[in-house]
C-alpha cells in the first residue's frame, strides 16, 4: 500500500509539459504500475504462508500418539562395499513434542547400542546413547550432531523431529519427482546455530501431503538427499516404507527399510528414560 501510494503520488503537480492526473481523469499505466506493486506485496507474504501450511497439514496427517517398527539397514559405502544392521525403534508423541529410543539389535558389534531422542516444540533435541560393552550413556553435545549415526548415513541430527514452527518456509513452486506432482519448499532453520544445514528444500506430494524428498545443503554445497520410497496407507497414515538417504560428500548411501510398523500402541512416558534406556 504504501509503494504504491508514493509511487502514484510522485507524478503528481502541473507544469509545462506536465501530464495532470486529477478527479475525473486516470492513467492506465500508472494504475497498472500500482497493481503489480500491490501484488507483489501481498503475494509473496501469502507464498510464505501457503509453504508453511503445507508442511503444516503435512505433519498433521502424519501424526500419531505413538509409533513402532523393526528397520533393516544396508549401507553402501563409495567402494560398493556393504554392510547391514538392524534396530528397533519406539516413539511417543509426535514432531516437536516426542520421544524415542532407537536401539540396534544387529550385528553383534553394534547390539544393544540405543539412542534415546527427546524434541521440543521450540528448539533442537536432547539425546543421549548408551554403549553397553562399557556400560556408560553420555549426552551427545550439539556440535557432535553432524557426525554419522554408527557409521550410517544418517547423523544425529537427522534423527530427531523438528515442529514446523522452527523454520522459515519459502514455495518454489511445483515440481514433478518420480512421476509425482509436488509442492517444492524451501526450508531454513529460525536458529541457525541449532542446525548443520544452513538450507533445506522439501517436495511434498500434493495427492497424499506425504514428504517425498529432502536436500540439505551445508555453505551451498549439497551434503544430503533424504527420499522418501514405497508409499503405503498405515493405519490412515501415508508411510514411506523405504526410506535413503545419500551422503552425497561420501558418496555413501543408507537404505532403512520398515518391518512390523505399528501406530497408536501403547507406550508410557517411563519407557523413555535414560533409565529404560539403559535396560
Amino acid at each position: 500500500m504504501n509503494r504504491a501510494g508514493r509511487t502514484g503520488g510522485a507524478g503528481r503537480g502541473a507544469g509545462a509539459g506536465s501530464d495532470v492526473v486529477g478527479p475525473g481523469s486516470s492513467d492506465p499505466g500508472r494504475l497498472v504500475l500500482a497493481v503489480v506493486l500491490l501484488a507483489l506485496l501481498v503475494v509473496r507474504p501469502l507464498a510464505a504462508q501457503d509453504a508453511r501450511q503445507i508442511v503444516d497439514e503435512a505433519q498433521k496427517r502424519q501424526r500419531s500418539a505413538s509409533e513402532r517398527y523393526e528397520g533393516q539397514l544396508r549401507v553402501v559405502d563409495a567402494k560398493g562395499r556393504t554392510f547391514d544392521k538392524s534396530w528397533a525403534f519406539t516413539r511417543l508423541g509426535s514432531h516437536g513434542n516426542s520421544k524415542s529410543i532407537l536401539r540396534f539389535t544387529g550385528p553383534a558389534d553394534v547390539k544393544g547400542v540405543a539412542l534415546l531422542v527427546v524434541n521440543h516444540p521450540d528448539r533442537a533435541s536432547d539425546q543421549w546413547m548408551w554403549t553397553p560393552s562399557i556400560a556408560r550413556d553420555r549426552r551427545i553435545a550439539p556440535q557432535s550432531r553432524s557426525q554419522r549415526f554408527f557409521n550410517t548415513d544418517f547423523s544425529f541430527e537427522d534423527l530427531e523431529e523438528r515442529d514446523v514452527s522452527q523454520y522459515d518456509y519459502r514455495l518454489l513452486g511445483d515440481d514433478t519427482l518420480d512421476g509425482v506432482v509436488c509442492w517444492k519448499i524451501e526450508a531454513r532453520s529460525k536458529e541457525a546455530k541449532s542446525s548443520q544445514y544452513t538450507l533445506s528444500r522439501v517436495w511434498i506430494r500434493k495427492d497424499t501431503y506425504a514428504f517425498a524428498q529432502i536436500e540439505n545443503e551445508i555453505k551451498g554445497q549439497l551434503a544430503r538427499r533424504l527420499k522418501y520410497l514405497d508409499l503405503k496407507n498405515v493405519q490412515g497414515i501415508w508411510t514411506a516404507l523405504r526410506i535413503e538417504m545419500h551422503d552425497l560428500r561420501r558418496n555413501s548411501r543408507t537404505t532403512l527399510r520398515l518391518e512390523k510398523l505399528e501406530y497408536n500402541v501403547p507406550s508410557k512416558d517411563e519407557d523413555f528414560t535414560l533409565q529404560a534406556l539403559r535396560r
